[in-house]
């Protein structure tokens, strides 16, 4: 069970308050299959093949189910057999969204709370964590990943190989160049990132990593004997993060799009829907199928700036609005109940840990301790969800709002602190959520970068924010003067919340990480036998943040958080 319960909320609380609104489909509505089940009534006899599919900053708005200027017929297809999930939520940055799924635990806990882990910066997912495929390993699984890790590679013990997966294929860091898969973390500071396993794949450079990945993934289906033992592939594209790069025959179809970073990005998303097709097709040749269980997610939301679209959601990736945390994602699997429908339940990214592990046969005591509740039967069946509340975050270490105070919070939080939390219906949000305006579909071409930045402030001094999301999922009508009842027991949980943070890791950056010294490639640059001193590192970021910051404007590190995650690096 999550240790997350909603600990001094009563269910009547909730419904008092209106936290509780669950819009389940009828049985009318769709497709019954009593015989392929999972779940304690009716188990099958041998554990699924588990396909997880995430792709990077596609935004709520880059799919043909969502948008009508992208066409995706595969995932489409795909979803439409399904079951859609339109109360998904995942983490508005990468190593976040990565980091909760593998270990099923919020960011308070595992110390990753504050940004991305960068290239050079000896960090990695903690290693007290059991990750997701060191169980499915423990559960009998056949367990790969091919694509980009982005959750800190300084010591080998870090590396994918380590951390549970029996064999891995892609980029350590964030973002790499999809055919030469140089990856930069400044100027001149550039190396090459592709991996076989712990050695360098220095021969597959030329390859678009698309397509290279979606090869690899189809080899492993070819080799497995999906009989003899269940297999887990956890398939991370680089997809659709910048650069914007694609084989030129996919641009040609989105020729009448008339902004260029639009059309690029569209002809991403269809190489993607194309390999998802042929994975799929190499599940039923092989002998997969029928037993497997395809997940699709984005990893957070999309980059306006870089052709991606939220629309009609507000804000974007790297923000706590709709836009930056709530994402794309469906199941596809003959073991659903009941199929061909669209999904309300609330899921989280951490659901996925104990969901995966019950599906794979192991009870509870796997997952023990873990922010995530195992939601197959919300999905498969319809059922309510377990999940009720959702930290998406606490930050004590991005910028501080100017506005903010203890006293606006009530004398219960300093709402200065950036955090986000949702509990039924409402979501609360403090601090500085990040750019929050609604940026509609771009239809010009050459729009000048700088124009986005004239966020259209309501109330520039503001906080505090409280919205209803489901009735009002796009967070127009700010409830925080109206319902000062429901923002005090939210902040109360934000309380709650940080008396159990662990403290924050995010430590300077190492310059012996440079490339250059190690062959011209992101490689382990520590040797395991080197001790780590967190706490000393979080204290000094954490006492001197405001001095620090001061003495760091002219440089590009803070720059870049100080423009709310704008960067293409992020």
């Amino acid at each position: 069970m999550a240790t997350t319960a909603l600990t001094g909320f009563s269910m009547m609380s909730l419904l008092s308050l209106g936290y509780l609104t669950w819009d389940l489909m009828s049985p009318n509505q769709v497709e019954n299959e009593p015989d392929q089940i999972f779940g304690n009534r009716s188990p099958v006899p041998r554990p699924p093949h588990i396909i997880f599919i995430m792709t990077d900053d596609q935004g709520f708005n880059d799919i043909g189910y969502h948008s009508s200027d992208i066409r995706t017929p595969a995932l489409d297809k795909l979803a439409a057999d399904g079951v859609k999930l339109e109360s998904y939520y995942i983490q508005p940055i990468c190593t976040p969204s990565r980091s909760q799924l593998i270990t099923g635990r919020y960011q308070i806990h595992t110390g990753l709370q504050h940004s991305i882990i960068r290239p050079r910066q000896p960090n990695c997912l903690p290693f007290d964590q059991v990750t997701l495929p060191q169980r499915l390993q423990e559960l009998g699984y056949s367990t790969h990943m091919v694509g980009k890790w982005h959750l800190g590679f300084y010591k080998k013990e870090c590396l994918p190989t380590r951390r549970g997966f029996d064999t891995y294929f892609g980029s350590l860091t964030g973002s790499v160049n999809y055919y030469t898969y140089n990856s930069c973390d400044g100027p001149g500071l550039c190396g090459f990132d592709l991996h076989e396993g712990e050695t360098v794949a220095w021969g597959q450079r030329g390859k678009y990593s698309t397509h290279l990945y979606t090869q690899r993934v189809r080899k492993i289906l070819a080799t497995h004997d999906p009989q003899s033992q269940p297999l887990f592939i956890f398939l991370s594209f680089q997809a659709v993060h910048t650069p914007l790069q694609s084989p030129r025959e996919y641009i040609y179809p989105y020729r009448g799009l008339e902004n260029v970073a639009r059309r690029k990005y569209a002809a991403m998303v269809s190489v993607v829907d194309e390999a998802v097709r042929n994975i799929t097709y190499a599940l039923r040749k092989y002998g997969y199928y029928q037993n497997s269980v395809i997940i699709f997610s984005t990893d957070n939301g999309g980059q306006p700036l870089s052709g991606g679209s939220n629309w009609p959601l507000r804000g974007r990736k790297g923000t706590y609005w709709e836009g930056g945390v709530r994402g794309l994602g469906f199941v596809h699997s003959p073991l659903l109940r009941r199929k061909r429908r669209v999904s309300k339940a609330l899921v989280h990214i951490t659901d996925w840990y104990p969901t995966l592990v019950g599906l794979a046969g192991g009870n509870e005591s796997l997952t023990e301790g873990v922010d995530g509740y195992n939601v197959w039967e919300a999905i498969s069946e319809g059922k309510e969800s377990p999940r009720l509340e959702i930290l998406h975050n606490i930050d004590p270490l991005y910028n501080h709002a100017r506005s903010g105070s203890t006293a606006k919070g009530y004398g219960i939080w300093n709402t200065a602190i950036q955090a986000s939390i949702r509990a039924g219906d409402w979501k609360l949000l403090t601090g500085d959520p990040g750019y929050g305006d609604w940026t509609p579909p771009q239809i010009l071409p050459g729009f000048p970068n700088s124009w986005w930045n004239l966020e259209r402030h309501t109330h520039p001094r503001k906080s505090v924010w409280l919205f209803n999301i489901s009735g009002d999922p796009y967070e127009r009508f700010d409830l925080s003067e109206q319902r000062p009842d429901v923002v005090k027991q939210l902040l109360s949980r934000l309380v709650y919340y940080n008396r159990t943070a662990v403290p924050v890791r995010y430590p300077s950056e190492d310059p012996r990480a440079d490339p250059h010294l190690n062959e011209g490639a992101w490689v382990p640059w520590v040797g395991d036998e080197e001790e780590d001193s967190w706490d000393s590192v979080y204290q000094k970021k954490n006492k001197d943040w405001k001095k620090k910051l001061k003495q760091s404007k002219s440089k590009s590190f803070f720059r870049r958080l100080n423009t709310r995650m704008m960067s293409n690096k992020i």
